[in-house]
């Protein structure tokens, strides 16, 4: 067998194109604003995770240029070697004192700060997820020796019963997300801490899509709960308010040096450059400065979420920027991107195994910076097209 064959017969991409339903990899041509275009089409983003729209802010780029000018454009080498910089221990410093935890460690992406979970967990260990935890945390936990148990979406009644079933000696770790990224409901953290107290597990709290968004000045889900004391990790990506690219763990100083020692994501991989440093780092200023940024966030928020229950589509238990349409199977799914990419909107369709058969979506996510005319433009064009596939009345 030529390993290959699997890549020779997939067809299911090449089948989509034909019928100009593949919705993946649009090259867009310009920064990614409120309005992108592709293909010389002006397109209002309305998939866009810049929750308070600091990608496109002047301040934020002068950050990076002004980085690029002292530091140059990459470290050559990671930060275990000679890839650490002043900026880097700068905004670890911030992002300890942002989140309330003594300290912190920066990665390249996200998605490798999740990969240190494997760190954590060794063969006599356990670690509990949530079913919808997003798939860096699926892969770091793959990567642990230790055992992997999961628990129905937010369902704290479901985790207890993996808990319950559980050898009270082994070391636990409950990873969830703060904000998931799909459904766009909130973890409920006052029971995961409840149950904490119960059965003696450590609590993990990925924060990518609830920093800028919850909280104090958008400190995340510990905070927004209070809780922040009983959240022993809070990990965070720089890709979606901090208008950069990277990611961090913030916890006690002791699991971080243990981390930076033993993380195989940090050790082995280029530190995160100085330009995407310093971009987070004037981004967290103006967070904690301009807090009217996340007010007019909620407030477009609620304005679209509203617009669109009125109109008919259910938007299932989403009470975040994140608000998923619900649209149906798979087809259904990929011609409600189309009609509406063709009206001029650029939204995310969500297709299985992101979710399960015939429970397709499309994914909307806000930003602070579009306006009120913007989204009544948005609720007219996904007010046609609905009622176009039959999805409201």
């Amino acid at each position: 067998m030529d390993i290959f064959e699997k890549c020779y017969s997939f067809q299911n991409a090449e089948q989509a194109r034909k019928q100009r339903l593949y919705p993946y990899f649009q090259p867009i041509e310009t920064e990614q604003g409120t309005e992108v275009s592709i293909d010389g089409k002006r397109l209002l983003m309305l998939g866009s995770n810049s929750y308070l729209g600091l990608t496109t802010d002047k301040r934020v780029k002068q950050a990076s240029i002004e980085a690029i000018n002292k530091y140059g454009t990459g470290n050559a080498g990671s930060r275990f070697l000679n890839g650490t910089l002043d900026l880097h221990i700068e905004l670890e410093e911030k992002l300890a004192e942002f989140t309330g935890k003594e300290a912190a460690i920066l990665f390249s992406t996200g998605f490798q700060a999740n990969l240190a979970i494997s760190a954590l967990v060794e063969k006599n260990d356990v670690v509990i997820i949530d079913k919808s935890d997003h798939a860096s945390i699926v892969d770091g936990t793959r990567l642990g020796f230790g055992k992997v148990k999961r628990f129905r979406h937010n369902d704290m009644t479901s985790l207890e019963s993996v808990l319950s079933r559980l050898d009270d000696d082994s070391g636990k770790l409950v990873v969830v997300d703060g904000v998931f990224s799909m459904e766009g409901d909130i973890v409920d953290l006052p029971k995961l801490v409840e149950l904490k107290s119960k059965y003696g597990f450590r609590i993990m709290v990925d924060d990518a899509h609830a920093f800028g968004v919850i909280g104090k000045n958008g400190s995340g889900t510990a905070d927004y709960f209070g809780l922040t004391d009983q959240t022993d990790i809070i990990m965070g990506t720089f890709s979606k308010s901090f208008a950069s690219l990277g990611g961090f763990l913030a916890s006690d100083k002791k699991v971080i040096d243990y981390l930076k020692h033993h993380a195989r994501s940090l050790i082995f991989s280029a530190s995160i450059t100085p330009a995407a440093t310093a971009a987070v780092l004037k981004a967290l200023d103006i967070m904690k400065n301009e807090p009217e940024r996340i007010e007019k966030l909620w407030e477009n928020t609620a304005f679209i979420r509203n617009g669109l229950k009125n109109l008919g589509f259910d938007t299932g238990k989403s009470v975040t920027p994140i608000i998923p349409v619900l649209s149906g199977d798979m087809m259904k799914t990929l011609k409600m991107w189309r009609a509406l990419f063709d009206e001029g909107l650029f939204v995310n369709p969500v297709l299985p195994p992101a979710v399960p058969p015939n429970a397709g979506l499309i994914r909307v996510s806000l930003m602070a910076t579009h306006t009120k005319e913007q989204l009544e433009k948005a609720l007219e064009k996904f007010g046609t097209v609905g009622k176009q596939l039959g999805i409201i009345d």
